[in-house]
C-alpha cells in the first residue's frame, strides 16, 4: 500500500446512479478512473491483477452516501477484497494519509515458504488494523487464501529479485559513468507509483544509503 493521488471531480455518473432506485456504482467510467488513479493495481497488495473489484474503504451497508461517494471507492483485486470484506473499515486511507511513513515492508525469502513481514511504525489502532489486513493479504488465512497469497509472494519475489539485481549491479559492477547513470534511471523508474510492489522496493532502498542519496540528487535535478 502506497500513497495515491485521487483525481477530482468525481465521475458524474456516480451522482446519476445515486439518484436511481437501483443505481449501480460499478460503471465503466468509474472503473476507468480508478484504474488510472491507482495505476492499474490493487491499492492493498499492489498487484497488477487482471481481475479488479470496485471496493469501498468504509462498508456502505446500504448507505447511499457511502455507496456512491467517490472518495470511498478504491481499486482492489478479488483476493484483497474478499479478505477485507466488512472487517476493516478503520484502516488507513492511502489517498489522504502518508501511509508509507507508518508501515514497513520486508520480504527476505532466505528459507522456503518465507513470509512477508509487515510492521507498524506508529502506535495507532488504524495503523495496526492496516498491518493486520496486509499480513493476511500477503501471508494467507484459509487454505484457499494461503494458495492465493503464495501466488502473490511468488510474483512479489520475482519483482524484487529483478530490482535487487539492479541494486547489486549499481553497487558492485564496474560500469562507466554513462551506463551507471542509465542503471540509476532504471532503478528510479522501478520506484514510481505505477510500479508493482513499490512499497517493498522503497524500503529496500532505505537500506542502501549511498544509492538513496544518489536518487534524491537525481530527483532534485
Amino acid at each position: 500500500m502506497i500513497n495515491v493521488k485521487r483525481s477530482f471531480p468525481a465521475p458524474e455518473i456516480l451522482e446519476e446512479e445515486k439518484q436511481k432506485k437501483n443505481g449501480n456504482y460499478n460503471q465503466k467510467e468509474v472503473l476507468d478512473r480508478l484504474k488510472q488513479d491507482f495505476h492499474n493495481k490493487c491499492y492493498i497488495c499492489e498487484t497488477k491483477s487482471g481481475t479488479f473489484n470496485i471496493e469501498h474503504l468504509i462498508s456502505h451497508k446500504g448507505n447511499k452516501n457511502l455507496k456512491f461517494a467517490w472518495e470511498n471507492l478504491f481499486l482492489s483485486c478479488g483476493h484483497c477484497n474478499n479478505i477485507k470484506l466488512n472487517d476493516y473499515d478503520d484502516i488507513l486511507d492511502c489517498t489522504k494519509e502518508d501511509v508509507e511513513n507508518y508501515i514497513s515492508y520486508r520480504f527476505e525469502p532466505l528459507l522456503p515458504k518465507a513470509k512477508v513481514k509487515i510492521e507498524a511504525l506508529k502506535n495507532d489502532n488504524r495503523v495496526k488494523k492496516t498491518v493486520e489486513l496486509l499480513d493476511k493479504v500477503y501471508n494467507g488465512t484459509t487454505v484457499l487464501k494461503n494458495m492465493e497469497s503464495e501466488n502473490i509472494r511468488k510474483r512479489l519475489l520475482d519483482e524484487l529479485m529483478k530490482f535487487q539485481k539492479m541494486i547489486y549491479n549499481y553497487e558492485y559492477e564496474d560500469f562507466d559513468e554513462e551506463d551507471k547513470l542509465m542503471l540509476l534511471q532504471k532503478i528510479k523508474s522501478s520506484l514510481k507509483d505505477s510500479s508493482e510492489y513499490t512499497a517493498f522496493k522503497r524500503w529496500m532502498i532505505k537500506d542502501v544509503q549511498d544509492l538513496k542519496e544518489e536518487l534524491e540528487i537525481m530527483s532534485e535535478k
